[in-house]
């Protein structure tokens, strides 16, 4: 008979019940615990129990006690740290630096569960609940920082997230690989060292004799501080070296210590994505919480089908944690997921998403021939759709029209992103979306309609959503169905003044569009949209670019677009 499901322990009691004593992980995490494949702490902890080891779960520990970390005791291998799905400071502010006040990682909603640089504080916690513990930290949050940083929310430049949080390795991009290998090499009391997609700051003995011939230097830490252009060529540099393939290890001097990065762990292939996909989640929140997490209610009927995005996007993290080569689930991974899904007793007959990053990315494959692999480009879609990058439209097509003919499932929609660009190479793939996946609203981001701002955003130009726009409503038409796009634009974008946001105003008002949402720009972490906004300037040129940084100097932008904003609404 096979063994039940369970959750991953959370207390000595759910130990005991799987005959326990002991932990070899015992993961931190800054969310609630839902056992998901969305949530990264549940995908981690569960790629380990399948190798064995006996993992359990601390999710929203009392910061400011070491005790609250004890509970199930001191884990034979390691502690895993991340602060959550999203960078806590994310979590916590708003572009205009004020207090969030929802969290939605949190039951009920409910703000304060974590603290700010959660990754950081975990990790000094743990440090000192376990003594001498080796402490791996990973997530969006330590992959976006493990170099030197511009922090927005803090207006300043922060050191990589190694030096401040004393971790013994850091773990960058989704983890799968790193962290098998971590737990085997520490179980075999072997170093740490030459493990891609991982970050070590060495000590200071270890950093004069260690050599770095064939390591790529950044700027150190203090040439960033005594100038600023300094931090642009350390953006530029690390984007260089994202491809797994041919990428070079970085090194960068904090003092007298170095970060050693490691050069990027290999995208897992489709069979190796489905297995991590459909290990044994049980879909749920755990059942001590008593409140609803608001992230669990918006995903809990969405299928993650595919992973990493080459859009290299200008001000979007995803390239530098997930990374530009695609991979995609196979079509009957997907299929039984929604089988899974709905024999639950609670499955309403809907699939909220069959995505990823760009859902219609699903079946291109990029990272497969050797151009790919000596590529040092940070995008395959900009300045124009990368002939290497092998498009197929039908896949997507294929998949979509396979699980909405699947028993129980009245409907299935496609919510995340789309690449216009892409979508219009193959019109039958919008003729599909608007015919059967659009919940009555399509969500899309053009970003903005002036042309030089696009170029920096490294975003294609004005005409392709024009001309999206017109493709959606012709399918519409044909389709007999009423139908809206749902656009997105981002204000106070650098080089976006008043000036280049009156391309938007003015497309709007002329397409009488009702907006949902303007995004006000939030510079992220290692992003090269950071660099410009903390530089003034220009990310390939070095020269000036205007950026507004003031929160009445930002308001002027959103101001533009407020007449045109209504919640709930698209176009008349």
């Amino acid at each position: 008979m096979a063994e039940a499901k369970q959750f991953l322990p959370m207390t000595r009691a759910e130990m005991k019940a799987r005959g326990w004593d002991e932990l070899d992980v015992l993961i931190i995490t800054g969310d609630a615990y839902i056992d998901h494949p969305a949530f990264g702490a549940a995908v981690i902890g569960r790629v380990l129990e399948a190798d064995g080891w006996r993992v359990g779960i601390i999710a929203q520990p009392d910061w400011t006690k070491p005790e609250s970390l004890t509970v199930m005791g001191r884990p034979r291998l390691f502690c895993g740290i991340t602060a959550g799905n999203l960078d806590s400071m994310l979590s916590h502010y708003t572009a205009a630096r004020r207090k969030r006040k929802e969290d939605s990682y949190t039951p009920g909603g409910a703000v304060g569960k974590r603290p700010n640089l959660a990754g950081m504080v975990y990790t000094q916690l743990a440090k000192k609940a376990f003594p001498g513990v080796v402490a791996v930290l990973g997530g969006i949050e330590a992959s976006l920082r493990r170099t030197a940083h511009y922090d927005y929310w803090q207006d300043k430049l922060r050191p990589s997230i190694l030096q401040d949080s004393k971790a013994d390795i850091l773990v960058y991009g989704m983890g799968e690989r790193a962290i098998r290998e971590i737990a085997r090499r520490i179980d075999g009391q072997k170093p740490l060292d030459a493990i891609p997609g991982t970050a070590r700051l060495l000590g200071g003995k270890e950093s004069a004799e260690h050599d770095f011939s064939k390591s790529v230097k950044l700027p150190s830490f203090e040439e960033c501080l005594a100038d600023k252009k300094a931090v642009l060529e350390l953006t530029r540099l690390t984007e260089r070296e994202q491809n797994p393939f041919t990428g070079k290890p970085l090194i960068q001097f904090h003092g007298a210590r170095a970060v050693l990065i490691e050069p990027p762990a290999k995208p897992l292939t489709t069979a190796e994505m489905d297995r991590v996909y459909e290990l044994p989640y049980m879909r749920l929140p755990h059942p001590s919480y008593k409140e609803p997490v608001p992230a669990f209610t918006m995903i809990k009927e969405s299928v993650t089908v595919v992973r990493g995005c080459g859009g290299g996007c200008t001000f979007c993290g995803l390239g530098l944690h997930q990374g530009r080569f695609l991979t995609s689930r196979s079509e009957e991974s997907v299929v039984r997921e929604v089988k899974t899904m709905a024999a639950m007793p609670a499955f309403s007959g809907t699939i909220t998403d069959l995505g990823g990053p760009t859902a219609n990315l699903y079946g291109c494959a990029n990272g497969v021939c050797e151009a790919c692999k000596v590529c040092r480009r940070a995008s395959c879609l900009y300045p124009k759709i990368c002939p290497n990058l092998e498009l197929d439209a039908e896949s997507a097509i294929h998949l979509m029209k396979r699980v909405r003919e699947l028993e129980k499932v009245k409907h299935v929609f496609i919510q995340s992103g789309i690449r216009m660009d892409v979508a219009l190479r193959n019109p039958k793939y919008i003729r599909e979306l608007a015919k059967h996946h659009v919940s009555g609203h399509l969500k899309v981001a053009p970003e903005h309609m002036h042309p030089n701002v696009l170029k920096k955003m490294r975003k294609p130009g004005p005409e392709t959503f024009c001309e999206f726009q017109k493709v959606f409503e012709e399918e519409n038409r044909a389709a007999g169905k009423k139908q809206y796009l749902v656009p997105y634009f981002i204000s106070n974008f650098p080089g976006s003044t008043e000036g280049e946001m009156k391309a938007v105003e003015k497309f709007v008002r002329e397409e009488e569009w009702k907006l949902q949402q303007v995004q006000d720009f939030i510079p992220l972490p290692m992003t090269p949209a950071a660099a410009v906004y903390y530089t003034g300037l220009d990310y390939e040129t070095g020269e000036p670019v205007p950026v507004v940084r003031g929160l009445a100097e930002r308001r002027t932008q959103m101001k533009q677009l407020r007449p045109h904003t209504k919640r709930g609404s698209s176009k008349r």
